[in-house]
């Protein structure tokens, strides 16, 4: 087997794309596209998003320092990628792209209505790293879409089509392989008695 050598470089592919609500609280509210988010604690709920400086959304993010993560399906793939190459600064992406402002619970900052899932945050962190800036932040609230309920009461995100971005690409999540756990879990027993 041959290997090339690559210079150093961010290859941790697939991840989770979302598009990041902000607001500076003063009701200029904008939509980051973000593929660099994730879980960071358990106990309490945190997560983390990097974000280049030059962004109009990290200038939103260091004067209010909340957020909410949404969630992206496949009919949202289209909005989210341009919202992550157009500027809030020149438009209105909400309006633009026909997405509905929703109330948050917890954060003075608008959640997506049309996302599966609004994870509400609040910044106890900012740490400089060089190109970005990472804003941990404590998960205040989870806003999850009703119609994602089965008939147990069951949230199934599954049934959502979720996105994910792998080296410039978006994908919709692929076919059921196993669970946590699975491969340790005992076998049931199916001998005939």
């Amino acid at each position: 087997m041959s290997k090339q050598i690559w210079k150093p470089g961010n290859m941790l592919y697939p991840v989770p794309a979302v598009m990041v609500t902000v607001s500076d609280g003063q009701g200029n509210d904008n939509i980051i596209t973000i593929a660099w988010a994730g879980t960071i604690n358990s106990d309490p709920a945190m997560v983390s998003i990097s974000v280049r400086k030059s962004r109009y959304s990290h200038e939103l993010l260091m004067k209010n320092k909340e957020f909410v993560i949404n969630l992206v399906t496949k009919e949202l793939t289209f909005a989210m990628d341009y919202c992550g190459v157009k500027s809030g600064r020149d438009i209105d992406k909400f309006q633009t792209m026909k997405l509905t402002k929703g109330k948050a619970s917890s954060v003075n900052v608008p959640i997506i209505e049309e996302s599966p899932v609004n994870i509400e945050c609040k910044v106890t962190q900012v740490l400089e790293l060089g190109s970005h800036d990472m804003f941990l932040a404590e998960v205040t609230a989870v806003l999850a879409d009703e119609k994602y309920m089965d008939e147990n009461g069951r949230f199934d995100l599954n049934k959502s089509n979720l996105v994910a971005y792998s080296h410039g690409q978006y994908f919709t999540l692929g076919k059921y392989v196993g669970k946590f756990g699975y491969s340790v879990q005992k076998k049931k027993n199916t001998k005939k008695k």
